[in-house]
């Protein structure tokens, strides 16, 4: 079986599987009450409408190829580390520092994968850009909340864009005997980490009793996280077929994935708090901003890149 034949089962297979949702919502919205205001219901069929325009967009995004991937990406990074740059506190002195962010590093971070330069794109932000950032600061004369300042730009853009280029970054990897099949990694990894994001809530949702922790996420609980991550890791083992895995060996990596993925929303929701905020931002109607839906990924695309490197390229 091809990729691209796999890529084309597999995107049928979600459509089919939102057409069948947006069915069930209808039918809801039929027999409660046409019109009516129900906020469930409500918030249902906006997610529904959500993810509608999120996988289509990220089907023609492998439609295009790799360039598709990547300016997808790109723009996710661009918006994910607007919406964190807004909710950080930031002065006129870090103006400079912040045109290097978003015009300089974010599109060599992506221009890197393009022409699959490994060496410079694992280093340009974690040395490059924590070097040269703090001077862009310092050179606008501010020193009120210095540290704090140049600290929050840099984690927004480790997270949002170092951390994120790793999802792209997947098809630049030589694996033997996996040749012309790497966008299925892509796939691999957000099917996995966004299905165990679902799982949690579900299983949280049916039999969720013990908060994990009410102070930063009041609706995670440890059934809802260990029920999400158990059945996720299910679903990443039954999908070993499209990876170079063997279905153990799936199922182990689907696992760290799912729980990096956890924390990544953790650290992220703890941030929010921090600012007071429920969301990052309402880019996406019923999920909030676009850094709500990735922040997962985040997380996890570093660690499963590394692993498939570190492991299964020669």
């Amino acid at each position: 079986m091809t990729a691209q034949f796999t890529l084309i089962a597999i995107f049928s297979g979600v459509f089919a599987f939102l057409a069948l949702a947006s069915g069930v919502a209808a039918v809801l919205r039929w027999r409660l009450a046409p019109g009516a205001a129900t906020a469930t219901l409500d918030n249902l069929e906006a997610r529904i409408k959500a993810w509608w325009v999120m996988i289509g967009l990220l089907a023609l995004a492998f439609w295009i190829g790799p360039a598709g991937v990547i300016g997808l990406f790109a723009f996710i990074s661009f918006q994910s580390l607007r919406e964190f740059i807004s909710l950080t506190h930031t002065r006129r002195g870090d103006h400079k520092a912040l045109v290097w962010t978003f015009f300089l590093f974010l599109p060599l971070q992506y221009g890197l994968i393009g022409i699959d330069w490994y060496g410079l794109f694992s280093i340009l932000i974690p040395v490059y850009a924590f070097l040269l950032l703090p001077i862009a600061s310092a050179l606008g004369e501010d020193t009120t909340r210095f540290l704090e300042r140049t600290a929050k730009v840099q984690w927004g853009l480790m997270i949002c864009v170092y951390c994120l280029s790793h999802v792209p970054a997947l098809m630049t990897l030589a694996i033997p005997g996996y040749e012309g099949r790497n966008a299925l990694l892509v796939v691999f990894l957000i099917l996995t980490v966004q299905a165990s994001d679902v799982f949690q809530y579900v299983w949280g949702k049916l039999c969720g009793k013990r908060k994990i922790s009410p102070r930063i996420s009041p609706s995670k609980t440890l059934e809802g996280l260990v029920g999400g991550v158990l059945t996720s890791t299910a679903v990443g083992a039954a999908l070993w077929w499209m990876t170079p895995f063997l279905p153990w060996q799936a199922a182990l990596v689907a696992l760290t994935i799912n729980v990096m993925g956890f924390f990544g929303g953790f650290v992220l929701s703890a941030i929010k708090r921090d600012r007071g905020v429920k969301d990052w931002g309402s880019l996406i109607e019923g999920h909030g901003g676009m850094l709500d839906r990735v922040d997962s990924i985040s997380f996890s695309a570093p660690v499963f890149f590394h692993i498939i490197r570190y492991w299964w390229v020669p």
